[in-house]
């Protein structure tokens, strides 16, 4: 009987050196699970540890502390060759189409890498059976085969690194902002590709983003980081129609509104303030620093998570 939950994580923490005896608290202690089939949206500013906590998780980076099961398998401390099979059930799109592919490579050769490296085809002729099918299921055609990445626009590089991605059919894949770096009407197209594809396969996605109404177009459920921690995580709807945490609603008062008359009645929400260093996070709650709603508290206990009803998870001393 296969596991319910393809993914779960538990106080995740990377740490990276920063020269000398400082150190980049990346990732602190990030707990969730991701259901099979199912997608989880992980949002927040720049710089609060989404990439990290990404590639922690797929292992290009050593984990420092806490624990990953992928599949109901202990991924944490596996070295690079006991991971290799379970390379075949993970795999990544990343945020940049062009810097991911190699340009030395034509796209049938990109698309059969992992096929060969994974022993699933022999040689590259053989790999031609999946890789030209793969093709035309992300919108390119068997005569784009023998192109390289350059003569592509970024949204048909992005497409080819979607196609290399689940051309291995795994279990899940983890969307680094695959979108961030395409035009508004090619992101739509991406967007719809992957949501078929999870449609037909079953397969899982942590999808990481900036943009929040995308995520929520996407994604089944939504966790929200801030500064290394996970702050709030709840069915994805739940999270836009009632958000508890301060940072959350700061989040979703920056959505920009088209209607100019509706911008103009809307209360103003926003984040102020800049995001503390990383490498000397504020003790307590990370956030109190930059919360309208801080109590002597927040700058000194580290709120825990904790269910308010419903599976709705927020890590917030109003809350206690």
């Amino acid at each position: 009987m296969s596991n319910q939950n393809i993914l779960e994580v538990r106080d995740l923490t990377k740490h990276f050196k920063a020269g000398g005896k400082q150190v980049v608290h990346a990732v602190d202690g990030v707990s969730f699970t991701l259901a099979r089939g199912k997608t989880l949206g992980l949002v927040g500013e720049s710089g609060c540890g989404k990439s990290s906590c990404a590639r922690t998780i797929i292992r290009m980076y050593d984990v420092t502390a806490g624990q990953i099961l992928l599949d109901g398998t202990d991924i944490t401390n596996m070295k690079q060759k006991e991971l290799k099979p379970m390379r075949k059930k993970m795999q990544m799109i990343f945020q940049d189409p062009y810097a991911s592919l190699n340009a030395r490579m034509t796209v049938r050769d990109i698309i059969a890498e992992p096929l060969i490296a994974h022993g699933i085809v022999k040689k590259k002729e053989e790999a031609n059976e999946l890789v030209y099918p793969m093709l035309e299921w992300v919108g390119l055609t068997k005569e784009h085969a023998n192109r390289y990445a350059h003569e592509f626009s970024g949204g048909q590089r992005q497409r080819v690194g979607i196609a290399r991605a689940l051309v291995l059919k795994p279990d899940l894949v983890i969307c680094d902002e695959p979108i961030s770096a395409l035009d508004v009407s090619i992101q739509a197209q991406v967007i719809n590709l992957l949501k078929d594809f999870q449609e037909e396969k079953g397969i899982s996605y942590l999808f990481i983003a900036h943009d929040l109404s995308m995520v929520r177009y996407v994604s089944d459920e939504v966790g929200v980081m801030y500064l290394g921690h996970l702050v709030e995580i709840c069915e994805s709807n739940e999270i836009y129609e009632n958000p508890l945490h301060p940072y959350t609603k700061g989040l979703l008062g920056s959505i920009p509104i088209a209607n100019p008359r509706l911008a103009r009645m809307k209360e103003k929400s926003g984040i102020e303030g800049d995001i503390p260093s990383p490498i000397h996070p504020p003790a307590g709650c990370r956030f109190h620093t930059r919360c309208p709603y801080a109590k002597p508290e927040c700058g000194e206990i580290k709120p825990e998570m904790k269910d308010v009803g419903g599976g709705h998870m927020v890590a917030c001393h109003l809350y206690s």
